[in-house]
Order: C-alpha cells, then structure tokens, then sequence
C-alpha cells in the first residue's frame, strides 16, 4: 500500500474545491437567467415516477436503436453560449427521463446515466432530474449491487448516492445515503491484490470505481480509500496505458490485436471511460496529494492525443485511429471526451486557445444527433470493442455523457 503522511485536512480542502465547483454552475446559471428567458422549447409531460422496489438488473433497459426514429431535431444552437447549452441539455434530459425512468435500476449502465441528470439539475436550475435519481436511490435502499464483489461496474452507482450524500450542508447529511456504499469499499481497500487478475482489469473500470473512492474520501477525510486507488489505478496503467500512443487499450486481449489498417486497436468509449475518471478523481484530489502530477500528466497526454484524431465533424470514430473503417461517429466516447477536454479548460490545466475548437466542434457535432423528441442518436450499444450501429442507437450511459459534456460547456460558456 502507497502510504504517506498526509493529514485529513485534504478531506475539508477538496469539500471546498467540490463545492466551488457546484457554485460556478450555480453562477452562470444564476446570471443567464438574470439577462434572459428560455425560448420556447418543447417539453415533455413528467412521467409518473414507479413504485415499489428496483428491479436491480435489467440488461435490456439501457437503450434501443429503432428504424424509424423520427426527423432530426431543427432548432438547437452550437453557440457556446449558456441559453442554447442549456437548451440542448433539457431537450435530451426530458426525452431520456421520460423514456427511461420506469426502467431505472442499479446497473452501470444507468449509474452514467445518474452521473449527467445531477449535474444536468446544477446546471440548468431544474430539480426534477435530481429528483428522479433521488427516487431511484430510496426505491433501491441506498445499496449498490453486491454479488459478484469486487466488480467495479456494480460499484458506479455509488457516485451518485455519494454526490447526493455530500450535496447537503454538513448538518443535514442523511447516513443512510453512504452507508453500504462506505461498508463495500472499507471491504474493498483491505482486499488483498489478486497475483493473477487485476482488481480493475478492463479500462472502463477506472471510471467506475475510483471517483467512489474518492468521494468516500471526501466525506470521510481518510487518505486510506485515496491510497487505496492510488495503487490500483497505476496498477491498471501500467498495464493497459499505450505509452506511445497515450491511449488504453480496452483490457490486455487488445494489447495485440489490429484495425483493419493496421494500427493498434483503441476504443473510444473505454478511452472516454478513462478520461472521465480522470476528471472526476481529480475534482476531489487534494492539489498536494504525493501522486496528483501524475493523474495530471496522464490527463494532458490523453487529451493531447484525442484533440489530434478528432474528425472532421467534431466527432470520433469507435475505433479511434481506423475512423474510415466506421461510417457513424460514436457520441458516448465523443461526449466524454467533450466533457473532459472541457473540464480541463475550466480548471487551466489545458490550453484554451489550443482546445476550445476542439470541444466548440465536438458540441455542434453531438447537437447534429439529437432527433425532434430529444433522443440523442449514434450511441454504440454495450459493447467491449470498436462496433458499429443504426444512426437511431440511444443508451443511457451516452446520454449521461452527454449531460456532463454540457454541464462543463455551460462553465465555458460563462467565461467566453
């Protein structure tokens, strides 16, 4: 175990970076609404919430991809500006709630999904998507899965009861929120490693399971679950991180194969995993924290490698350096990339002048994908590799990227 002297004011120190984050999007809003109106946007009747308990798995509710889909959506606007984001966001956020709420369970799959709808209530000032991964969290008791221990994927879903924990004053905190999600990862950290099988094998993992550990971190101030992740997330590196290409591969079976064009096979969904669990690690992490360069490091270099084979639509391919081999974009990938590239230049780890094309393309990209109903298209669905798709494809853990694409442009948005 990496340890080190480190007191628990990190804990107290990244609470105020957490809460500084939440109130610039609470300022940008606060000003839009201040100057303008929303322009008249359809909305969808709120569906009438379920009852009763969740059913916890239900590997076909992520999404669907039909043949007729309906027309393209006509008045979205790429301009950065807060008024048309937060259109955007809505528009989506209305269609998936209503779609899919009846269907909400406690898969990764939605646990993505639950990430975007509570920033998408930050950011645009709606409460009823907070609401709904509320409900969600009280039909399910507060608990994560937990048959097949220590599998990251069934952990995701603590993100969400942890930001719903800690978004309360101190005072007001319910421990029910984060109780069996702290009981699992204290059961986590004393686990021993496993000689002949990495504890987060897959890369998609590292979006899964460390931002849970760090926000354990954040409400407990014990380093021990930060410590914890810190080994584990070098371990997987070492690894899978393509140090020429700054890239992961999936999990070690790719580290061999080929596209079509001979270049080594990356995926973009599992690399937008990566870079997604990049920035939600590194909104908690202390800025003294000992390893902190390192996770920064790793950051600029995926970043840096991602703005360079963006194409020329904005978008990126499912199958990052074979893009001809793939007729659609794939928007899960592309809109974690967004939010990720976008979160660097918020915080002035990444260049402005060098980035901002690179997320304004990639925002007016996505908008091209959202249908008249809010469905937002073009998604590839479960999947561990490079795939292809209908134009019509919608999964949750897309549109949750999405979600948190936008809530990062609307921070641009407010210092353009």
């Amino acid at each position: 175990m990496f340890a080190v002297d480190v007191s628990t004011t990190f804990g107290a120190e990244a609470e105020c970076r957490y809460r500084r984050s939440n109130l610039a999007s609470a300022l940008v809003l606060g000003a839009f609404l201040g100057t303008a109106c929303f322009s008249s946007v359809a909305q969808t009747a709120p569906a009438a919430q379920p009852t009763g308990k969740v059913v916890p798995v239900d590997g076909y509710a992520a999404g669907d991809q039909p043949d007729n889909p309906g027309p393209l959506a006509t008045n979205l606007s790429p301009e950065i500006k807060s008024k048309a984001i937060v259109a955007a966001m809505k528009k989506v956020a209305d269609w998936q709630v209503a779609y899919a709420e009846p269907k909400f369970n406690k898969q990764w799959t939605f646990a993505a999904l639950y990430d975007g709808l509570l920033a998408a209530s930050k950011t645009t000032g709606d409460p009823k998507y907070r609401d709904a991964v509320l409900h969600l969290a009280e039909r399910s008791d507060w608990t994560l899965l937990d048959n097949r221990f220590p599998h990251a994927d069934d952990q995701a879903l603590g993100k969400a009861y942890m930001e719903l924990y800690l978004d309360d004053p101190k005072s007001d905190r319910k421990p029910i929120r984060m109780a069996n999600t702290k009981e699992i990862m204290d059961r986590l950290v004393v686990r021993p490693d496993d000689p002949n099988k990495l504890l987060w094998w897959w890369c998609d993992a590292l979006y899964m399971a460390p931002p849970v550990l760090s926000r354990v971190y954040l409400a407990t101030g014990d380093k021990k679950y930060l410590d914890y992740m810190d080994r584990q997330w070098w371990l997987t590196s070492d690894l899978l991180f393509d140090k020429e290409e700054h890239l992961y591969f999936r999990d070690s079976r790719y580290l061999t194969q080929k596209q079509a064009n001979g270049q080594k096979l990356f995926w973009s969904r599992g690399n937008g995993w990566v870079l997604g669990g990049l920035v939600k690690v590194l909104q908690i992490m202390p800025k003294d924290y000992p390893s902190r360069p390192k996770y920064v490091e790793q950051y600029k270099q995926m970043a840096a490698r991602v703005a360079v084979i963006q194409g020329k639509d904005g978008l990126w391919r499912s199958g990052l350096l074979d893009p001809d081999a793939y007729e659609l974009p794939e928007i899960s990938g592309s809109a974690f990339f967004t939010y990720a590239i976008a979160y660097g230049i918020n915080e002035n780890i990444l260049d402005r002048k060098t980035y901002l094309p690179v997320v304004e393309k990639s925002w007016k990209g996505m908008l091209s994908h959202i249908y008249a109903d809010g469905r937002l298209g073009s998604i590839q669905p479960i999947d561990g590799q490079p795939g292809k798709f209908k134009p019509s494809s919608s999964y949750v853990f897309g549109v949750g990227g999405f979600l948190l694409a936008g809530s990062e442009m609307n921070r641009l948005a407010g210092k353009h």
